[in-house]
Formats: structure tokens, sequence, C-alpha cells
């Protein structure tokens, strides 16, 4: 049997580097990594394509021979700027996933999986499932959940023109190998390793907001199985799941 050929965008940021080394391990896919700026790696069994994905013309060129696609290309940056600068994560990506949508319809593609985010959600002490969006987005949040919200509608829409099997997960918060780790860029788990380790003054640290938060907190390597998982045996047309720990964690 010859291996599908699985695209990777994203593939040199957190999540998906962890993607494009896990997915290169097995012997059943011929794995493309996608980079814009940040570059390139070497890894055994990763070929790569640059390319702007808020260009359609580069977009179609990357889609091209793809049979399965797993979408972790995004304008990131940290809970620093979603507070400060929240205006940063909404156009490119809105134009980066429409334009990959519709291409992954004109290719013909077999599965198009794309990395939503639980902060689209209301706080909860317990496991929420897919039903509990109910459109009232946390003021940080916004204009990032917005277009998350979207971009999940867009992947339903597409999963009805064509073959293309479309996966939308809403994960919540990752961390594992890869993660940023400067107070500037991270998220909460990177900023709390940072500020145990960098502590100076009697051992004390400040932490975010009252310190009485928590958040559900997930390993990379249990997303990165939870994606080989719908690879191999999501049937639907559309499928939109929460990947989480399942508990909350005091941060």
């Amino acid at each position: 049997m010859s291996k599908k050929n699985l695209l990777i965008c994203g593939a040199t940021g957190f999540i998906g580097r962890n993607m494009a080394e896990y997915f290169a391990r097995q012997d059943r896919y011929n794995v493309i990594g996608v980079y814009h700026k940040k570059p390139a790696f070497d890894f055994p069994g990763i070929t790569w394509r640059q390319a702007d994905l808020r260009n359609p013309e580069q977009v179609s060129m990357v889609l091209k021979g793809v049979d399965l696609l797993i979408q972790a290309a995004a304008t990131t940056s940290g809970s620093s700027d979603i507070v400060n600068t929240p205006e940063i994560h909404i156009t490119d990506n809105a134009v980066m996933n429409s334009y990959l949508l519709r291409s992954a319809l004109n290719n013909r593609l077999e599965h198009f999986i794309f990395f939503s985010c639980a902060a689209i959600l209301q706080s909860s002490p317990n496991g929420l499932d897919e039903t509990a969006f109910n459109g009232e987005i946390h003021k940080n949040y916004f204009g990032a959940g917005w277009t998350k919200a979207y971009i999940e509608k867009m992947c339903e829409f597409y999963a009805q023109q064509g073959k293309t099997r479309h996966t939308v997960i809403r994960h919540s918060n990752i961390y594992g190998p890869y993660d940023k780790y400067d107070l500037e860029h991270s998220h909460v788990f990177g900023a709390t390793v940072t500020k145990t380790l960098t502590a100076k003054e009697n051992g004390k640290m400040i932490v975010w907001g009252s310190g009485e938060e928590s958040r559900d907190l997930l390993h990379v390597a249990d997303l990165v199985d939870f994606v080989d998982c719908v690879l191999q045996r999501q049937k639907q047309d559309f499928e939109l799941i929460n990947c989480g720990y399942g508990s909350a964690i005091s941060i």
C-alpha cells in the first residue's frame, strides 16, 4: 500500500513540530512540513515546503498532491498579546484558514484537521461537552474566540461541499516540548515554569490573576495521540470534538 501524503502547516511551531516529528516516525505517511519565516529543522522523514498561507497561489501550490492536512499554522503569541494587542490574532488567521479550506476542497483532500481552542467556552470546574458553546466569549478572547468560531463553521460548511472529511478540535491548554517560556509570548504553563525557575526574592513569585484560577492542562503528546486516532477512525464528514484533561488544575 502506498503511503499517503500528510501535510502539516505550521510545522515549526509548538504543536505543529510535535505533530511533524511524531508522524515522521511512523511508516504510514509521507510527511510534508510547511514553514513561513521560522526556519525548517532537520528531522528524518520530513520534507519541507515554504509558503505564506495568506497568499492563495502559494496555498494552492503547497496543497497539490496532498491527501491529509493538519492545520497548526497561525499568527500566535502569548497571553500578554491576547490582552494588549488582540488584533494581531484576527485577520491573518481568518484569511489563511479560508484559503486553506477552499484549496482543500479544490484539491479533493481526504481529511482536514483544524485546531480550535477551549478559550471560546465559558469557565467551568468540570469538563464541558461539545454543545457547551453559547456564544458568550470572555472579553479578553472576544476577537480571537470569534475568529475560531467562524473557522469552525467554515469547516462544517466545507464538509458539506465535497468529499473532504473535516475535524475541529477544541483543545485545552497544551504544554510540553517546544513550548514557549519567555514571559512576553508564553501561555500560563510556560510562564509559570519560568517564574518558578527565576524567582529571586525569598523564593516568591508573582502569579497571574488572583491565585485562585485553575486550568485544564493537556500534554502535547496526548493531543498528538488524539489526532492520530482521528486520522485513523473518523468516518463522518464533520466532527467537532473537545479535547482536554477533563478537570481543572490550580495554577
